[in-house]
């Protein structure tokens, strides 16, 4: 049985530029979390990301 968690994190626009990702990947895989994906859940007006949920597991 795994467990999951869902972590926001900025994407600041086109390509994860100037994003937060790689901290957060690397801090909660510190804490024995795997990254699993990335998932967009806000755009702007241009149909961008803005933000996206990061998704990890672990077993429990």
């Amino acid at each position: 049985m795994y467990k999951y968690i869902y972590v926001e994190a900025d994407a600041q626009g086109l390509l994860f530029q100037q994003a937060n990702h790689r901290e957060l990947i690397d801090k909660y895989s510190a804490e024995g979390w795997r990254f699993v994906t990335a998932i967009p859940s806000e755009f702007n007006g241009e149909g961008r990301i803005k933000e996206f949920d990061l998704v990890f597991e672990k077993e429990e």
